[in-house]
């Protein structure tokens, strides 16, 4: 994945591309007060160092590491965690039904377990939790809503461009995954919305909803 920057009204948002999963870190950073929210810290923690840096000027004061919100509990979602929450001393955030499988593959103790319609906030900025259950137990999507108009969903490994996360072909959890992104995600939110996931380029609402009625007639 090429690395994005997003120069949105209220915040910035900044991502590389880590480990040989080719994992999406994001960083997300309020402009007005410099707090900060790192979602997903896969792997490589230079690389993640280097992606605050990044945004040492994107905010009107010097930013400063609050949050780090896990989308699941996938080991290549997590192998930076421990290091980096023990080092920054930031609140960690994951879906509840994830919290024991992050603390048996990360050695981490989850500071807030999630819920469907919770949401997450550092400073001025807040992420709505979207609850999509199939890849994993408690993925979580987050959503954030910036006043300049634009939707941006972070949906993990739950929601890529081209069909859903792998279910490793159990139709039950397939149905499951299919009917929450449906009815969580793209009966909520507009076309324009953006989508940063787990793995691989940025995609659109609109650009996927024409395949909902494929994905699910193929399972997958």
């Amino acid at each position: 994945m090429t690395e994005i920057f997003l120069d949105l009204t209220d915040v910035s948002i900044r991502s590389v591309s880590v480990s040989e999963m080719s994992n999406n870190i994001y960083l997300v950073t309020s402009k007005s007060d410099g707090s900060q929210l790192l979602i997903d810290a896969a792997d490589d923690v230079p690389a993640i160092d280097g992606l605050i840096a990044s945004a040492s000027s994107d905010s009107e004061v010097a930013p400063r590491l609050e949050g780090i919100a896990t989308t699941h509990q996938h080991w290549d979602h997590i192998r930076a965690l421990h290091e980096y929450a023990e080092r920054t001393g930031a609140k960690t955030y994951a879906g509840t039904e994830d919290v024991q499988g992050i603390a048996e593959g990360a050695d981490v103790a989850i500071d807030v377990a999630l819920n469907h319609g919770d949401t997450v906030s550092a400073g001025t900025t807040v992420l709505k939790c979207v609850h999509l259950r199939g890849h994993t137990p408690g993925s979580i999507a987050y959503v954030l809503r910036d006043s300049g108009g634009t939707t941006v969903i972070f949906s993990g490994d739950s929601l890529f461009p081209g069909g859903v996360g792998n279910t490793q072909n159990d139709p039950q959890r397939f149905t499951t995954l299919i009917d929450d992104v449906t009815t969580r995600l793209f009966e909520q939110y507009p076309d324009e919305t953006l989508v940063l996931p787990g793995h691989g380029a940025t995609t659109t609402l609109g650009a996927e909803r024409p395949s909902l009625a494929e994905w699910r007639a193929r399972g997958w």
